[in-house]
């Protein structure tokens, strides 16, 4: 397969449904053409990229970065690969350099691709951000798409076009790192009297146990994390025997963890502080819902309050975290009906 084909097979399985913390910041630039780049409106943006970035090379989360330069102090910036931080703002740094060939954004790329690979662990996996925390944080992230998004971006750098003014040793490493991530992947998969089933949402990093993250995030089944994995594994140009299995193992536990028969509504309440409430419906109608969080022991979806005590039911928890985080979605909803039939054709 062509290196064309391959980098449209990656993107079709992996953009199919948008991963969680994507779309704004940089993101919202990558779509423009690259004569784009070279205007003043982009150098601005550049511009005010290259002040959040961090010393350490990457940048932090939940922050914009694009609207106007960082005037604090930089020892206060924390880089990051959660919620979508650090590869957006590298792909537009990339694509800056491309246009005006201003040595500033290379430098400041190589830096930030440096954060990316040196932040990897000798297993494969990568943690919330370097250096690492003492907390959940060190555990190897699938957590929002995370470490899947930062594997997307290091194979980019490899098969790309955009990446060809980075050195062929650090493109190779890109690609290397790439292959150790697969294999960590497939350590980390929860495994049930002999079958493969899906990941939780954090994996320790020594044990590739699943762990718990916040108080209301405990070790579990992820019935979201695990489709942008599974997307990961599917995408992959020639499948081992071992990606094969872990790829059918993800898609029987889906299809059997399916939950029919009711939809996720917001009613009126007047008690509510913002006058709204989150209920589950009963709707034989309804498209099949996945849990967020699935029992180990059980199997069955759980909901949690920050007193980290698991229940069975969405409105046995308080009215805070039951409106103020997502617990149900239509998360494997594309995986099954349209990426799996492809990939079983193509692999088979």
């Amino acid at each position: 397969m062509s290196r064309p084909l391959r980098l449209l097979l990656a993107a079709s399985l992996l953009l199919s449904t948008p991963l969680l913390a994507a779309g704004g910041g940089a993101a919202a630039f990558l779509k423009k053409p690259d004569a784009w780049f070279a205007t003043p409106e982009a150098k601005s943006v550049a511009a005010s990229i290259l002040s959040y970035q961090s010393d350490l090379g990457g940048w932090p989360k939940n922050t914009d970065t694009v609207d106007k330069p960082y005037k604090g102090d930089r020892k206060a910036l924390k880089p990051t690969f959660d919620n979508g931080a650090t590869t957006d703002e590298l792909r537009f740094l990339a694509r800056s350099f491309n246009a005006t060939k201003d040595t500033s954004f290379q430098k400041a790329f190589a830096k930030g691709l440096d954060y990316i690979l040196k932040a990897q662990y000798p297993n494969g996996g990568w943690p919330q951000y370097i250096p690492l925390s003492k907390q959940y944080h060190r555990h190897i992230t699938f957590n929002d798409g995370a470490m899947v998004r930062v594997m997307e971006f290091l194979r980019e750098v490899h098969d790309s076009p955009v990446y060809t003014f980075v050195p062929e040793m650090d493109r190779k490493a890109a690609i290397e790192a790439f292959d150790k991530g697969v294999a960590c992947i497939l350590k980390c998969q929860i495994v049930v009297d002999g079958k493969p089933t899906v990941w939780c949402a954090q994996h320790d990093e020594v044990t590739f146990k699943p762990a718990n993250a916040r108080a209301y995030e405990l070790a579990s089944f992820s019935g979201s994390e695990s489709v942008g994995i599974t997307r990961l594994l599917m995408s992959l140009e020639k499948p081992s025997p071992e990606v094969k299995r872990a790829v059918e193992g993800a898609i029987a536990w889906f299809e059997a963890s399916k939950i029919k028969g009711i939809r996720i509504d917001s009613k009126p309440d007047p008690k509510a502080p913002k006058g709204t409430d989150r209920v589950v419906v009963p709707d034989p109608s309804a498209k099949p819902l996945w849990a967020r969080f699935y029992d180990l022991k059980t199997g069955k979806p759980y909901f949690c309050d920050r007193d980290g005590i698991p229940k069975p039911n969405l409105a046995d928890i308080g009215h805070e975290r039951r409106n103020g985080y997502s617990w149900y979605g239509t998360y494997a909803a594309s995986l099954l009906d349209k990426d799996y039939p492809v990939w079983k054709q193509r692999v088979k």
